[in-house]
């Protein structure tokens, strides 16, 4: 493999007319390397914190297009790297994994994207990932800690077990070196025989409160598979978020235009709408908002719902909902298969047009 010159203030931009080289692969947790590419030219990368790469992948059978995130930092102007997962089904993925190696050349077009930073980020954030989904959220919290000023950064990061949390070693080297980064790992279960004092359990409000309290002041960042996102969604809703600081990208499908990234189909109970809740146990009924919870239109009929946290955490408001629909958000308190056989907590849950619940 030929030496590569490094490029300097002069040196050209990189565009997708010329074919990249790889130059580097880094294994990172199990089924996910990181690929370093540069132009044979040496000419200079320039994107944006977030942005995305479309590599041309000679599998078998015919080439294939598969778009990827760019996981390093625009500041290193040098190299650009990409940080891949292989998915269940996956072609282009499991050959990069399986057969791309130093000194192979590929077909790259970009970069391109709408989800990154601004473009004078002295803001707050807050960045919420699982899976895959931290790779811009890498570029993003690599570039904030690379020009050499404080940052401000909370970052929570969840996956399935330990060994699974991409770019954990680098992401503590980090915040080792600065007091702005503040680091926050979610599992939903430990690795054998390693011991884990972090967090376990699926991402909800309690932790978000626990991990950052100012998330109010801070423009959230978020990616991951579409269902993580959507309870992301639901419990920053639920807890009085500006939504329009809300910025996500799904790493299936990057947004095409700035709609996809903040307008969403979500059900956001309204207090100016009207609800009403029958309790079919005491042959009692009454109007509420759609911002009550079932618990406290039942205490204000004068019904006793046994409850302990109220946020959704202990079960103990745990009833049963005969008809209608409610949007609940909890923190851990119910199964999902009580939520399948049509339980509800009474705490934590809006009622939407008319709901029955036995009490």
């Amino acid at each position: 493999m030929a030496m590569i010159p490094m490029p300097d203030k002069d040196t050209p931009v990189w565009t997708d007319a010329e074919i990249l080289e790889c130059v580097n692969v880094l294994p990172e947790a199990p089924n996910v390397k990181t690929f370093t590419f540069r132009p044979p030219s040496g000419n200079r990368f320039v994107y944006k914190a977030g942005q995305f790469i479309t590599l041309d992948l000679p599998v078998p059978g015919g080439n294939v297009q598969r778009t990827y995130t760019i996981s390093s930092s625009p500041v290193t102007q040098a190299y650009l790297s990409v940080t891949v997962k292989a998915q269940e089904g996956s072609i282009g993925t499991r050959w990069m994994l399986g057969h791309l190696v130093p000194g192979m050349q590929i077909k790259a077009f970009g970069p391109a994207g709408l989800f990154h930073l601004p473009s004078n980020p002295d803001g707050k954030f807050l960045f919420i990932s699982a899976g895959s989904g931290v790779t811009p959220m890498m570029s993003m919290a690599g570039t904030l800690f690379e020009r050499g000023e404080e940052p401000d950064i909370c970052f929570i990061q969840c996956a399935n077990r330990p060994a699974e949390l991409i770019f954990r070693k680098r992401l503590e080297y980090m915040a080792c070196r600065t007091n702005g980064l503040q680091l926050h790992f979610v599992v939903n279960q430990s690795d054998p025989y390693e011991v884990w004092t972090g967090y376990r359990g699926y991402f909800n409000q309690l932790m978000l409160g626990l991990m950052c309290n100012d998330y109010l002041e801070r423009d959230v960042y978020c990616c991951g598979p579409e269902g993580f996102m959507e309870g992301v969604r639901e419990i920053l809703n639920a807890l009085g978020y500006d939504m329009d600081r809300y910025h996500q990208e799904s790493f299936q499908a990057p947004a095409e235009t700035k709609e996809e990234l903040t307008e969403f189909d979500d059900v956001v109970p309204q207090e100016d709408t009207k609800a009403h809740i029958v309790f079919t146990g005491s042959n009692v009924s009454a109007w509420c908002s759609e911002t009550d919870t079932v618990l406290a239109v039942a205490k204000e009929a004068g019904l006793n719902i046994p409850s302990g946290c109220t946020f959704g955490v202990c079960g103990t408001c745990k009833v049963k909902k005969v008809s209608g629909d409610v949007h609940m958000v909890h923190s851990g308190g119910i199964s999902d298969e009580d939520v399948e056989d049509g339980f509800i907590l009474a705490c934590c849950s809006n009622p939407i047009g008319t709901v029955e619940v036995e009490v």
